[in-house]
């Protein structure tokens, strides 16, 4: 069975996971523990919420009198409707959900970091595409409008200031769709879109089918410095727990030095929780090449972001100018 064929049960698969988790309470724990939900994808850039989970440091943070439930997302957009209306308090997703619905008035703060890098623009086989100029009048997909990578690619285009290398959004030549990148590459084969911005796993794994790198982690905006994905929580938690929040902190520290100084053990937990939730192996080499276009990292560069935000506008994903200020909590 081909990669794209099982990357597309994959995808099916975590939506029916994602709907199979509604009805989450976050409070009320059994006998009388306070319940704490933490959400992430099955994606290897949440490899520090898979490896806490797995090494049980959540538990070992947060204390016996905490009972901890999680839930799996496939995308940004469903994790923060989640988080907004109490379903889940906490977990890890990409920054770009959290800029746009921050700036929209959502009651979150940004507590942490998780990884940095990892996006890659790359081009179908059929399409053509050797260099920017070839991009004008194709079409790019991305895994939502206005997400992490689509902002990085977009603002990448503008950067170059190149006659209708725009999305046709803003009135350039491109044509933007959006779908999950489990199914990339069945529409690379069958010519559906040509260029396609995206997180790794999936980057690796269409490069490893034969697509071709036009933008690299090193050279697309913001590259290896903005954080992909962070750990995030309700305004609730933050102001009815601060010692659940530092927990939460101390936790994913605790799971990204693991990941730093055991990087053999942590490919196989990760490829074991994607396995168990997707009925799905990932190939190791794979996986290994992918975490090496990422840096594991609890460290958020608050300008960064905000630079980030400000692309955002710029683009038209956001209608007013952001503030950002007091998004990303400060320690203590």
């Amino acid at each position: 069975m081909k990669k794209w064929l099982l990357m597309t049960i994959f995808v099916l698969i975590i939506g029916v996971l994602a709907a199979c988790g509604g009805g989450n309470e976050t409070s009320g724990g059994k006998e009388g523990k306070e319940k704490v939900v933490i959400g992430y994808f099955p994606n290897i850039d949440h490899a520090p919420a898979m490896i806490a989970r797995e090494k049980g440091y959540y538990e070992e943070a947060l204390g016996e009198n905490v009972e901890i439930e999680y839930r799996t997302f496939p995308d940004g957009g469903t994790f923060m409707t989640a988080l907004k209306s109490g379903e889940i308090d906490t977990g890890l997703v990409g920054p770009g959900p959290v800029l746009n619905n921050y700036s929209n008035g959502a009651n979150v703060k940004i507590i942490g970091g998780a990884s940095t890098g990892g996006t890659v623009v790359v081009a179908s086989e059929q399409s053509g595409i050797e260099n920017l100029e070839d991009m004008k009048g194709k079409t790019f997909i991305t895994p939502g409008i206005g997400c992490t990578h689509d902002v990085q690619f977009e603002t990448f285009l503008m950067e170059k200031d190149l006659d209708d290398l725009a999305s046709a959004r803003i009135g350039g030549s491109l044509k933007h769709v959006t779908g999950n990148p489990a199914t990339y590459q069945g529409m690379f084969e069958t010519g559906q879109v040509d260029l396609a911005a995206v997180p790794e796993p999936w980057a690796t794994i269409l490069i490893e089918n034969g697509a071709n790198v036009v933008v690299s982690t090193e050279e697309i905006a913001y590259g290896e410095n903005l954080p992909n994905v962070v750990l995030v929580a309700s305004g609730n938690l933050i102001e009815e727990n601060k010692e659940t929040v530092q927990g939460l902190v101390k936790a994913q520290q605790k799971a990204i030095d693991f990941i730093h100084n055991n990087q053999e053990e942590t490919q196989d937990i990760v490829i074991k929780a994607i396995k168990d939730l997707t009925k799905q192996e990932m190939d190791k080499e794979i996986v290994a090449k992918a975490m090496d276009r990422m840096t594991y990292t609890t460290e958020i560069d608050e300008e960064v972001l905000k630079e980030f935000g400000q692309s955002s506008f710029d683009l038209e994903f956001l209608k007013e100018t952001p503030n950002f200020d007091g998004l990303v909590l400060k320690s203590n």
